[in-house]
């Protein structure tokens, strides 16, 4: 374990920790209030620009097996009695359309450390001498060590508060809320049913998207509550390391496959 933990700290949490305090460094150089805040703003989106291919790829993989949905119903009401047949058949589609099963994990995995390491980065400056102290140890040149913990407030909120019942509860809302729309871009739009449509065509299109719905609105909406908790607990300056990569996910989101299953939404909004 212990290999593991150094192997994880050299690769991951040094660099970034290196990365968060020159930012700093450079934006405290020409005086720029809330130093730390816009640090953390900063070093998020550069993380999620960097890991951009990977997740985008992410999203590709996960738009195409959406698409492939209906196709793979099929073929399960075909072959319900030949897992083997059934098996080969959907080996068969994902070749015919360039798709790996697989491919929205890897880039998961990769990612992951990542991600942690950047949290663990933000929350020792939130630890006061001892997470101070840590920061130091990790940094590769004695000319970036910190002489005391930053200045921890940004926009009139300090960042290793907790949010309380008042003005600091709107920021676990708020978290809440851009966490729900990413999780409702992510559904598939829902099927769109045609006056053509033959009875029989209704009828599968309306098992089809039930059974999409049943599966997906329960992360849709469980999702953004147990993140909203989260922000409640902790510090707020974690929310706004988490805010603004769910801000970076949307973008991403919207460029690959549009509003998703928040399109309806946006639709009555414009109205």
């Amino acid at each position: 374990m212990q290999i593991i933990g150094d192997l994880f700290n050299t690769l991951f949490f040094g660099p970034i920790v290196n990365l968060l305090v020159v930012v700093f460094q450079g934006l405290s150089f020409i005086h720029i209030p809330g130093a730390l805040g816009f640090s953390i703003i900063l070093l998020t989106v550069l993380i999620r620009l960097l890991v951009w291919p990977l997740m985008g790829g992410q999203l590709k993989s996960a738009k195409k097996m959406a698409d492939l949905k209906p196709h793979l119903d099929a073929l399960k009401s075909k072959h319900k009695n030949d897992k083997q047949a059934l098996a080969a058949a959907q080996m068969a589609l994902y070749k015919e359309h360039g798709v790996n099963p697989a491919g929205g994990c890897l880039p998961t995995l990769i990612q992951f450390p990542v991600l942690i390491a950047l949290y663990q980065t933000i929350f020792a400056f939130f630890e006061g001498a001892h997470g101070l102290e840590k920061v130091n140890q990790s940094l590769y040149s004695s000319s970036l060590h910190l002489d005391k913990v930053p200045d921890l407030t940004f926009f009139g909120l300090n960042l290793a508060d907790k949010p309380t019942l008042g003005l600091l509860l709107i920021i676990p809302i708020f978290t809440a809320a851009l966490t729900f729309v990413q999780s409702k871009m992510m559904q598939p739009k829902p099927i769109r049913e045609y006056p053509g449509d033959t009875s029989k065509e209704k009828k599968e299109k309306e098992d089809l998207q039930d059974s999409m719905s049943a599966v997906q609105s329960q992360m849709v909406y469980m999702m953004p509550v147990m993140i909203g908790f989260f922000a409640f607990q902790f510090p707020v300056g974690l929310s706004l390391y988490w805010n603004t990569m769910t801000v970076v996910g949307i973008i991403q989101q919207y460029l690959i496959s549009g509003w998703g299953g928040m399109d309806r939404w946006v639709k009555l909004i414009k109205k």
